[in-house]
């Protein structure tokens, strides 16, 4: 057995006068520890918990990294880019990638349902409507939209399914919005859009989440992305048109479209042309084809690598005596009289004089906004590798190329630009990021004052133990020898201490994780309660890392026993 840890746990079970003196500094110094060590585990489980309390949810509304046009970095205003399946997949087949989904935004003013105050002045009822109006972002979901996040946090209701064919009108709206608006669950609201025109629309609350993160839940609503793809004018919806009055007996045919940019070039047959329509009278069955597309530059330039053209029909029988020409019926007001054959008013036929008739059918285009989106969201599977993760998207985007919808090659990163979520909240995580600056002054000041006091209890052992110290140096051990009994004790008593310490934070820990026991001010620290993130490797690290500083800092004061002579410390009582 080694001869230095042998003596020591022999001076720590005997019972002497000098044990006496010296109880009450040994139990100070194991306070000190338990208490040092106690706060370094709460500082450290608080400060991580927070962190990632608050990096989670950031991250749940907005994802780790985001994939936007080239030359955009608004996430709210930017241009779209065109959803490319092939792409989504490269960035897939990346390990570090745990998803990609489709995001796109939209700026809103909600409005509440209109709410009756009854007053009595004088003894006279009457009575004030009020409505409520919040502005507002609606985030597009798709199918892929990942709701975990969301189910997490959901308090009422259910998540919205936007999985059907058709579009959905269900929304997922904050506690915050539903409290300040006065919607509850089932119940419809209307939104306000503006565009080139004020649009609105009906939604039906399908379910309300808190988060806690005020600053995002007073501000955003989830929605079907299709929704704001249409909402957005991306893309165009093509559609073809009789007009209800003539030209020298001849119809108008013409280009009814939507969407885009508004800057259309039209292709009747015969290639992309800025004619929108054109006088027809046919005497034979006919179908109309046109295919619209928007369009930034000159019109015969094939650099629209994001316009995706749509494509309508007008299907024409022609009855009765063909060969006559087109003169309608018309009304007081000088319109052609159409009689419509179905409720929707897309098949009609136009009865022309001397028993000629035409049968219309309008096939629209479905429209092309589905195709656009406001980029991608991408989730990494460690919080730890975003940085690089995003690098190697740049050194992707850098090196690979594709094909845009022309047909003609390009440079990935002429098409995309990536930002990670550090920098679209800079200032949230600039302010995490300090708090390890925090943490690192609290776990030195705390180990200082460990350190301190522990010295403290180590010259009071030497000074009961100067008989001892000077009886084996006459004996002829070595100076190192002693002092190694001495640090086995202290070393011992910081075990103490660290047990206790371990009692104390981890306790705290538990009954903040299971009981909240101290609340905060969502309005500030962005929560509603004290996290707690304590891992077992943060409780070991504490521990081994208190033990060997103390310990190695305490080989300096345990120096002076070098300096005690063995003939007069014999002789000292």
């Amino acid at each position: 057995m080694n001869f230095a840890y042998y003596i020591a746990k022999r001076l720590q079970k005997g019972k002497d006068e000098g044990k006496k003196i010296s109880r009450p500094i040994v139990r100070i110094s194991v306070i000190s520890i338990a208490i040092s060590l106690a706060v370094n585990l709460i500082t450290i489980a608080v400060v991580t918990g927070f962190q990632e309390e608050v990096r989670d949810k950031v991250a749940g509304f907005g994802s780790h990294a985001q994939i936007l046009k080239a030359g955009e970095y608004s996430t709210f205003e930017g241009e779209p880019i065109v959803k490319d399946p092939e792409f989504e997949q490269l960035i897939l087949n990346l390990p570090e990638v745990k998803s990609i989904q489709s995001f796109a935004y939209k700026p809103a003013l909600l409005q509440s349902k209109l709410d009756t105050i009854w007053y009595n002045i004088n003894g006279i009822d009457t009575f004030q409507l009020e409505q409520e109006i919040q502005g507002v972002v609606v985030k597009g979901a798709g199918a892929e939209f990942d709701w975990s996040f969301f189910k997490e946090n959901l308090v009422e209701g259910k998540i919205p399914d936007f999985t059907a064919e058709n579009k959905s009108n269900e929304i997922l709206i904050s506690d915050k919005i539903a409290q300040n608006l006065n919607l509850k669950v089932n119940e419809k609201t209307r939104a306000f859009f503006v565009e080139n025109n004020a649009v609105k629309k009906l939604f039906t609350v399908a379910g309300i989440f808190n988060s806690g993160l005020e600053e995002f839940d007073k501000e955003i609503i989830l929605a079907d992305i299709r929704q704001v793809q249409d909402l957005n004018d991306w893309g165009v919806q093509a559609k073809i048109r009789v007009a209800d009055t003539m030209m020298a007996d001849q119809l108008l045919i013409y280009a009814d479209v939507n969407g885009g940019n508004g800057n259309y070039k039209y292709d009747w047959g015969r290639g992309y042309e800025k004619n929108y329509g054109f006088t027809y009278c046919d005497v034979k069955d006919t179908v109309i084809r046109l295919i619209v597309s928007d369009y930034w530059m000159e019109l015969s330039q094939r650099e629209e690598d994001s316009s995706i053209p749509d494509t309508a029909y007008l299907k024409i029988q022609v009855k009765g005596n063909k060969n006559i020409p087109c003169e309608a019926n018309v009304d007081m007001f000088g319109e052609i009289e159409k009689e419509y054959l179905n409720e929707d008013g897309t098949q009609f036929a136009i009865h022309f004089k001397h028993g000629k008739s035409m049968y219309f059918e309008y096939i629209d285009g479905k429209g092309s906004s589905e195709n656009y989106i406001g980029g991608y969201e991408i989730s990494v599977k460690e919080w730890d590798q975003l940085s690089t993760i995003v690098d190697n998207i740049k050194d992707m985007l850098i090196t690979q190329e594709t094909v845009d919808v022309n047909g003609q090659s390009q440079m990935l990163l002429n098409k995309y630009n990536i930002r990670s979520i550090k920098q679209d909240r800079e200032e949230i995580f600039l302010w995490l990021d300090f708090l390890d600056l925090n943490v690192y002054i609290i776990l030195i000041l705390m180990l200082l004052i460990g350190i301190i006091n522990m010295g403290s209890g180590l010259l009071v052992l030497i000074i009961t133990k100067t008989n001892f110290i000077g009886l084996f140096k006459a004996l002829g051990s070595s100076n190192w020898n002693i002092r190694k009994v001495f640090l086995y004790q202290v070393s011992f008593l910081i075990i103490r201490g660290l047990f206790f310490g371990n009692l104390v934070g981890i306790g705290f820990c538990v009954l903040q994780e299971y009981f909240t026991i101290i609340p905060l001010d969502a309005n500030i620290y962005y929560l509603n309660a004290v996290p707690v993130n304590l891992s077992l490797w943060h409780i070991l690290a504490l521990n081994v890392g208190t033990l060997l500083v103390c310990v190695i800092a305490l080989i300096i004061p345990s120096y002076v026993i070098t300096k005690i002579s063995p003939v007069k410390a014999m002789k000292l009582k």
